[in-house]
C-alpha cells in the first residue's frame, strides 16, 4: 500500500466508527458538541501514532505470550503522559473530557491497530497508519458532534445561530445513538458508489 494510501484509509476504506464499528463508547459519550468531538479525536490520535511507532519498534523483541499486556502498558503510558499534557497545558480541555481520557487506554481502536498493524509493520508505516486512523476517527467524531450539536441545542463549536433551545435528546444518549445510526447508514450508501 502506498504512503499516500496508508493515510488516506482511516477516512473511507477502513473507518474505524462507521467501517470497522470500533470505539463505540468515546463517538457516544464525548460527541454532544463538535468541539468534545474534535477534542476526543486529536486526543486518541495523539496516542494512537505514539504508541503505534513505539510498538512496532519493540514488537520483534516481545515474546508472543506476553504482547497484548506489553502493548497495553505502552498504550496506557502515552494516555497518562497526554492526561499530564492536558491537566497542564489544556485545563478546559481536561475538565471536560477528563472522565474519558483514560478510557483510551482500553479503546479497541488504538489496542486493535497496535496488534493488527503497527506490530507487523515498519515505524514509518505505522506512523502513517496512526495518523490515517487518527485523522478518520477525529473527522468522524467531529461530524458527529456536529450533527447532534445542531439538532440539540442550534448552534455548531459554540456558535448559535438557531434561536430556541433545540431538541433535547440529541444531546443526550438516545441522540447519539440515532445520529450515528443514520450517518452511518449515509457513509455506507455514499462509500459503495
Amino acid at each position: 500500500m502506498s504512503k499516500f494510501g496508508l493515510v488516506t484509509k482511516g477516512l473511507l476504506k477502513e473507518n474505524p466508527t462507521f467501517v470497522l464499528v470500533l470505539g463505540m463508547c468515546p463517538t457516544l459519550a464525548t460527541t454532544t458538541s463538535a468541539l468534545n468531538g474534535l477534542e476526543m479525536g486529536l486526543a486518541t490520535m495523539f496516542v494512537l501514532i505514539l504508541s503505534n511507532i513505539v510498538i512496532s519498534l519493540i514488537a520483534p523483541v516481545v515474546p508472543d505470550k506476553v504482547h497484548i499486556p506489553v502493548y497495553i502498558v505502552v498504550i496506557a503510558t502515552f494516555v497518562t503522559l497526554l492526561q499530564l499534557l492536558m491537566q497542564a497545558y489544556t485545563p478546559d480541555v481536561y475538565e471536560t473530557l477528563g472522565l474519558f481520557i483514560p478510557l483510551i487506554v482500553v479503546n479497541c481502536i488504538v489496542l486493535g491497530r497496535a496488534e493488527a498493524f503497527a506490530s507487523k509493520n515498519s515505524v514509518g508505516d505505522s506512523a502513517l497508519d496512526g495518523i490515517g486512523i487518527g485523522i478518520g476517527f477525529t473527522v468522524t467524531l467531529t461530524v458527529i458532534g456536529i450533527v447532534r450539536e445542531i439538532l440539540g441545542s442550534g448552534s455548531v463549536f459554540g456558535w448559535k445561530f438557531i434561536e430556541g433551545d433545540g431538541m433535547l435528546a440529541f444531546v443526550m444518549a438516545p441522540g447519539a445513538f440515532l445520529v450515528l445510526g443514520y450517518l452511518m447508514v449515509l457513509f455506507n450508501k455514499l462509500a459503495k458508489r
